[in-house]
């Protein structure tokens, strides 16, 4: 049984990682969130410490290491933008990390975070779930099987409202959240990297405070991609209950169903982590190296092979800032 901590006990992917942690296994010792809005974890570890200082954490931490029973893995669940420093804090504790998307903003973070795994012997590892998403899976094997000169025509549109909260949240800032692309996007460009070969060449058509919109060429797909967290998008059909959600991805013209089958792949990303096989930093540099080169461009509107939702207008941003 592994030594689990976690840091971001009060962000919305928190109790997933939870459940993972409890469901393999292991135990959860300590917690840590500036805000103290965490009462989900009496669900899962009511005995867990929690603290909303770094520096009451860390030293109960520390305290951990001396009596023999140290913190063996580390939770990454904060903010974007912290999980590089995190992550690093993870390492100079003697732990392993794991770490919630996107691992890094930035490519230079990876190469930090590389030279103190050498360093300290321990490991970064990414949950990249959709690879491990049975239909994804098989589609990998479609396309490998395929003749190797054989190029795919994909359409991926995700849109995923957000409430007005957003903008005024670390999500809503670029800075902090990596913008749109990074936020929401990171795990379809690994996905796509990981099923369709290396990335050959990016180009951002549309880009604002609400959507991206571009195209990427793979070694064995063409891809047009179209992301937004404006509901006023969805298509009448989209809405489900309360989650107002659209997800799809169309491959030469057929829809390619992966909309089921998410509620358990943060478990099996634990397991194939603690089972020495998870996704490391090389796995992940690729899509963090896309993400920052989506995010630096300079969008060159609708020319070219452009998704069909890139031509709707754009929405002013809702506290009137520019994007």
């Amino acid at each position: 049984m592994e030594n689990f901590a976690l840091i971001g006990l009060a962000g919305y992917i928190a109790p997933r990682h939870l459940r993972a942690i409890k469901e393999t296994g292991n135990t959860l010792l300590v917690a840590y969130d500036p805000f103290d809005s965490v009462g989900i974890i009496d669900s899962y570890f009511p005995q867990a410490r929690f603290f909303t200082e770094q520096e009451l954490f860390d030293r109960f931490n520390q305290s951990l290491r001396a009596t023999g029973s140290p913190i063996t893995y580390l939770t990454v669940c904060s903010p974007n933008y912290l999980h590089t420093p995190h992550a690093l804090y993870g390492l100079r504790l003697g732990a392993n990390v794991i770490c919630e998307k996107p691992l890094a903003l930035n490519p230079e973070d990876i190469d930090e975070l590389q030279e103190l795994e050498r360093l300290s012997g321990r490991s970064v590892y990414s949950i990249l779930q959709l690879r491990l998403h049975p239909a994804i899976k098989a589609l990998k094997e479609k396309v490998a099987a395929a003749p190797s000169d054989k190029v795919y025509d994909v359409d991926l549109t995700y849109i995923t409202s957000r409430g007005l909260w957003y903008y005024t949240s670390w999500k809503g800032d670029e800075r902090k959240s990596g913008g749109i692309a990074t936020n929401i996007g990171v795990h379809f460009y690994d996905m796509l990297a990981w099923v369709f070969g290396p990335l050959q060449q990016s180009i951002v058509h549309v880009a604002s405070h609400d959507r991206c919109a571009g195209f990427l060429q793979f070694k064995q797909a063409r891809v047009r991609y179209f992301l937004s967290i404006n509901g006023d998008l969805l298509p009448p059909n989209a809405v489900q209950g309360e989650k107002r959600t659209f997800r799809t991805l169309s491959i030469d013209g057929e829809a390619f169903e992966f909309s089921e089958g998410f509620t358990e792949l943060h478990n099996e990303s634990y397991r194939h982590i603690l089972s020495g096989e998870g996704f490391t930093l090389n796995d992940v540099r690729p899509c963090i190296e896309l993400v920052h080169s989506i995010r630096h461009a300079t969008p060159v509107g609708l020319v070219g092979d452009y998704h069909p939702l890139a031509t709707t207008p754009l929405a002013p941003h809702p506290y009137g800032w520019r994007s």
